[in-house]
């Protein structure tokens, strides 16, 4: 097997490695740096005990691979020795039970800090919600919201946002108003945002472009079928459609979690700016989550009579599946989900039948071997 040649920086100190493809950065840290204070557990990106922060932002080091964290900033348990925050956070945790085998506190510990520094002064509803990612077996958690609530009190939230990045032709960055696609101001029926909502703080997005040659009439024409649309969607079914008013569901198989998000949206069409959105939410009963999401199309002016349409995938997760999210898993199966998307919209446009019908089930895994080829192609591209 080839090997890889990295370079990072681990709690604040340039490291070189040579490591397999395959090794994850959680046993690059423990069994080559010998951080062990980074727990594992299940190995899966599920409990959180093996959170670390990698460029400022929490992230589970037994699904990230150590070749993805070449040029990166990791910082451990063991790299908040002397932070003031972490420090203030192990006395509280220490005062008020927040632990008791202990396995889970470094994950949590990295976890609170990062909630504090991102939301400043938070209360206890929220608290859990961010902790959801985080799994603890012995305390019940009532210790660790009481320990970071207290830490947290009259403390001011930071811009942490990371910088857009491009990647191959597809956009990852968090949402908010200021971030929105413009839209024309006469033509307020295609809002910024959701009616009576302010900047949308905790969503991601992914934006994607297709060139195809059909002039925007026609493409606005295909596009302007609700059910068309969302049958481009794999995993999604619309059920019932009413005007602006649509009930569906969304499958997925994450491994051994299927989840059945049940809810209701909205659809609002702008014909004479060729603008689509269809928005809504939902819960899963079985694990608990929710899920909150909107999909865009806009049909632009191409090349020549061809027409340009951007298409932008935007959600927020929460429950046990907010986990994901956190890791960055979720931002890259929902690039390969729009890569799906796109594929599907051009065939449609085309008169070909799509390749995966709406009512399958999004599977984890095709999904990351797709991810995987994508890594693997951008990899092999740096060294050529």
């Amino acid at each position: 097997m080839s090997m890889l040649s990295i370079s990072l920086t681990v709690n604040g100190r340039p490291v070189t490695a040579t490591v397999e493809p395959r090794t994850q950065l959680c046993d690059l840290l423990r069994e080559e740096l010998n951080l062990t204070g980074t727990h594992l557990g299940c190995e899966q990106g599920v409990c959180g005990a093996c959170t670390v922060v990698v460029d400022g932002k929490p992230q589970r080091s037994c699904i990230s691979y150590a070749g993805d964290s070449d040029g990166c900033s990791v910082t451990t348990i063991e790299g908040f020795d002397d932070d003031a925050l972490m420090e203030q956070l192990r006395d509280a945790f220490s005062r008020h039970h927040a632990l008791q085998c202990g396995f889970c506190t470094p994950g949590m510990l990295v976890t609170a800090r990062d909630i504090i520094l991102r939301l400043g002064e938070t209360g206890a509803a929220r608290i859990r919600e961010e902790l959801s990612g985080n799994l603890c077996r012995c305390t019940g958690y009532v210790g660790i919201v009481d320990a970071i609530e207290e830490v947290s009190r009259g403390r001011v939230a930071h811009d942490l946002r990371a910088p857009i990045v491009a990647i191959e032709g597809v956009v990852v960055r968090p949402v908010d108003a200021s971030t929105r696609a413009p839209v024309p101001a006469n033509h307020s029926a295609v809002s910024a945002a959701p009616s009576g909502a302010g900047p949308r703080k905790g969503w991601s997005s992914i934006e994607q472009r297709l060139a195809v040659g059909f002039p925007p009439e026609i493409v606005w024409d295909r596009l302007s079928d609700i059910r068309q649309v969302a049958a481009c969607l794999p995993g999604a079914e619309i059920t019932e459609l009413e005007d602006d008013r649509v009930r569906g569901r969304m499958n997925v198989a994450l491994g051994p979690m299927k989840i059945a998000f049940n809810g209701d949206g909205n659809v609002v069409l702008d014909a004479e700016n060729r603008v689509g959105r269809l928005s809504g939410g939902g819960r899963d009963a079985g694990s608990g989550s929710t899920a909150e999401g909107e999909v865009e199309w806009r049909v632009l002016s191409g090349e020549g009579a061809g027409s340009l349409i951007r298409v932008n995938l935007s959600w927020r997760l929460s429950g046990r599946l907010a986990q994901f999210n956190r890791a960055g898993l979720v931002q890259d199966v929902i690039q390969r989900l729009a890569s799906i998307f796109v594929s599907n919209l051009e065939s449609t446009l085309k008169g070909e039948v799509i390749n995966e019908p709406s009512i399958k089930p999004i599977g984890i895994w095709s999904l990351l071997l797709g991810v995987f080829r994508s890594r693997v192609a951008q990899w092999r591209g740096k060294n050529t």
